[in-house]
């Protein structure tokens, strides 16, 4: 994917990147980050454990304001923060090992057992797998929104931009994704949002 030529947008991300990392924890905020708009259509972005920052352009036609962004940043960085990268390989690869195991110990091959098997591992995917990666997608929300707040940006953005994100369209039930449903999102935001509000109130007030 290419990297974008538009220099405005460019800079808006690097200047919104600069603040969150402005106000990381002092072992991060030392490291060397870069940060890179890709010139692509679609809603996202991703932080790496490598203190590397992607946004794609075509978030910036939902973020439409710099703490709308803060929000997307803050939360992608907050999953490099809570090292969920790590945790989510160590869970894959426990799970996956117990399923081998168990069925090394349990006889000898059969139709029946193959079709128990096939229902434990969907059972693991959707009992472990995914509501851990729905856990660590609320973390990194609650991260984000403490972070854009520090970083001078109003958190109440967080959830407009979920309230924009939640347009129609037929979605996948929260129980069968690795994310939480936008409404689910926007609860969770707005009950955590009384300490972030009192941070942003103070900086705006200096």
């Amino acid at each position: 994917i290419p990297k974008s030529d538009n220099l405005r947008q460019t800079q808006n991300v690097q200047c919104v990147a600069d603040h969150i990392i402005s106000v990381l924890p002092e072992k991060y905020q030392k490291q060397a980050w870069e940060v890179v708009l890709f010139d692509d259509e679609q809603i996202n972005a991703f932080a790496l454990p490598g203190n590397k920052i992607g946004v794609y352009t075509g978030l910036l036609t939902v973020a439409t304001n710099q703490a709308q962004l803060a929000a997307v940043m803050g939360h992608e960085v907050g999953h490099v923060l809570a090292r969920h990268g790590n945790e989510r390989v160590s869970t894959q690869l426990a799970t996956s090992q117990a399923l081998a195991l168990g069925y090394e110990l349990s006889g000898e091959d059969s139709a029946v057992k193959s079709a128990v098997f096939q229902g434990l591992g969907v059972g693991a995917q959707y009992g472990i797998i995914l509501p851990f990666s729905r856990a660590h997608e609320t973390e990194a929300d609650l991260i984000g929104l403490d972070l854009m707040a520090k970083a001078g940006f109003d958190p109440e953005e967080s959830a407009e931009l979920w309230r924009k994100m939640g347009g129609g369209g037929a979605s996948t039930p929260e129980w069968m994704s690795t994310h939480p449903s936008n409404n689910t999102r926007i609860q969770s935001l707005e009950s955590a949002m009384a300490e972030p509000n009192k941070i942003y109130a103070s900086l705006q007030a200096k």
